[in-house]
């Protein structure tokens, strides 16, 4: 699960891919983001308010992804990585922080206001946390997840391939394939047959 993907032939899936900007916001943004040094912007949607803060060249993309309004990626350090695979939607005001690696799969549709980190800050008494250093554990997201809205994706966690988070989730621990979790902490709710 742990991989960089690359670019394979599109299949759109047109219910999340109507009414979008028009080719010449699409164009410039995608233009903007090359100079950035973000890499395959050509085959990519990008709304005009989407970021790619800090290291773009850091951010490895498919094709036919969505950066919907607002959606940030970060990757925080010169050493840190996003990897994001084919087809995946990322909603708006969604953040994406990775300190060390953040890969998510193909096909993924992730809500808007969802949040996904790979570090914390050190939490040693008597030392003010802003002068602690990170810890950092990857984040892994497979194939075909489904992130509701407003959830939480924690340090460490892996997401198996075909599962659902759902809405206001807070996932603290892994997630296996083929299924739905939910709460705080997410716990199953339901396997999917």
């Amino acid at each position: 699960m742990m991989q960089v993907y690359s670019n394979t032939s599109p299949v759109p899936n047109l219910q999340l891919r109507q009414h979008l900007p028009s080719e010449t916001i699409l164009s410039t943004k995608r233009l903007i983001l090359k100079l950035r040094g973000l890499r395959n912007t050509r085959n990519n949607i990008f709304f005009w308010n989407s970021q790619v803060l800090r290291y773009p060249a850091n951010v490895f993309m498919g094709s036919s992804i969505i950066l919907k309004n607002y959606c940030t990626l970060c990757p925080c350090n010169v050493k840190s990585i996003i990897s994001i695979g084919d087809r995946t939607t990322i909603g708006d005001y969604t953040y994406i922080y990775s300190s060390e690696k953040i890969i998510i799969g193909k096909d993924c549709m992730i809500a808007p206001f969802c949040y996904v980190v790979d570090s914390n800050h050190g939490m040693v008494p008597g030392t003010p946390f802003n002068l602690q250093p990170n810890t950092t554990n990857p984040v892994a997201i497979g194939d075909n997840v489904w992130i509701g809205t407003h959830s939480l994706i924690l340090p460490g966690v892996e997401i198996g391939n075909n599962s659902i988070i759902a809405s206001g989730s807070v996932v603290t621990k892994s997630v296996a394939s083929g299924v739905v979790v939910g709460g705080n902490p997410a716990k199953i709710i339901k396997e999917l047959s």
